[in-house]
């Protein structure tokens, strides 16, 4: 069976979401006495987490019924408004905006459920089975979180987030639905690739405009130097990955390649933060390598984790692997404790780039 194809209005919409996601990473950036209050943390990880799911929600469903038609351009495009409605509202004023940001993605997931319903009258079989179960059962999300609007203060918030956790869950609940219609695997790990390239380049950019190299100004230049380095040892760990070490045949409900993702894209986020952090050098060494860390960390366990899993037997890794990068990652826990002269942010940075050329050699043996 022929792969489904990318269509070019998937891609605008990446685009969209991707902005969003640079928009919320901008939270990150907010510095109070060497730190990053845990507040800011815990705002960017909230608002990050109903972006992804909006993106997943519509990609997953033209993975099993999408069709390049008219009725699903104007489904897109809707979707499109709604999520611009969600990014115009992204903002640490959290409170300010609450109404709009709560309509772009209700807006968002109702739209999703409601093509789910109309596949459940047009599909049959098991096909049928899972877009009935979908389109039935992602209402009681959508429902929870729209009576967060009733309420004040925490409690809005409360609710909106207990919506939203009942919507993600519910595929996982419903795996003996899913498993009957597996999702076509190769076109699942295209969209996520794609997503992921448009998020390499938004990192890209948005750090090389804040590092700014001019000629003669060898720091910024050996900083831009360095960061490209690493977004190129990243992106052929990942890329590479997902064109040559993974079966594409391998039928599944997705939901590892989905749900794993989560972890990657914001440890992607939050490293870009790191890179403009450690320019900046406004930040305490020890928060700063403990925020590396935890971005590192994030980032190779959920690649491990996706990647090994639909990995040809042949190509996956062995324990050696995974103790070379367990004692690298063990480099960063001891700097945070070592009071050195020599732990600058450009040292930080040398070690960053010296993980992810290594990872990069390991992950592609």
């Amino acid at each position: 069976m022929e792969s489904k194809k990318v269509t070019w209005l998937e891609l605008f919409s990446d685009l969209l979401f991707v902005a969003a996601i640079a928009t919320v990473t901008g939270v990150l950036i907010h510095v109070e006495d060497g730190e990053i209050p845990f507040t800011y943390i815990f705002k960017f990880i909230l608002i990050f987490i109903p972006i992804w799911w909006s993106w997943v929600g519509q990609t997953l469903f033209t993975n099993r019924f999408g069709e390049d038609g008219l009725h699903h351009r104007l489904f897109m495009i809707l979707q499109m408004i709604f999520a611009l409605v969600m990014i115009a509202s992204l903002s640490t004023d959290f409170d300010s905006y609450f109404l709009p940001f709560v309509i772009g993605y209700l807006g968002l997931r109702v739209l999703t459920a409601l093509q789910y319903m109309l596949a459940a009258k047009l599909e049959t079989g098991a096909k049928k089975d899972v877009a009935s179960y979908l389109g039935k059962y992602f209402w009681v999300g959508i429902i929870i979180s729209f009576c967060s609007i009733f309420f004040d203060d925490t409690w809005r918030y409360v609710i909106l987030y207990a919506g939203i956790a009942v919507d993600i869950i519910i595929p996982l609940f419903g795996r003996k639905h899913l498993k009957n219609s597996p999702v076509d695997t190769e076109h699942l790990i295209e969209r996520f690739s794609q997503f992921t390239t448009i998020l390499f380049g938004e990192m890209l950019v948005g750090t090389i405009i804040i590092i700014q190299p001019h000629p003669g100004d060898w720091h910024n230049i050996l900083y831009g130097a360095l960061f490209f380095i690493l977004i190129i040892s990243m992106g052929w760990q990942y890329f590479d990955n997902l064109d040559i070490k993974v079966n594409k045949a391998i039928k599944s409900t997705g939901q590892l390649i989905i749900y794993g993702h989560l972890f990657i894209l914001i440890a992607i986020s939050m490293l870009t933060i790191s890179i403009r952090l450690l320019f900046e050098e406004k930040m305490d060494i020890p928060f700063i390598l403990t925020f590396i860390f935890v971005s590192m960390a994030t980032y190779v366990v959920a690649t491990i984790v996706v990647f090994q899993a639909y990995r040809y037997t042949h190509t996956k890794l062995q324990k050696i692997h995974f103790v070379i990068l367990g004692l690298l990652l063990a480099c960063f826990i001891a700097m945070i404790f070592i009071q050195a002269t020599f732990i600058s942010n450009f040292f930080i940075l040398v070690m960053m780039v010296l993980f992810f050329v290594i990872y990069a050699f390991i992950s592609l043996k």
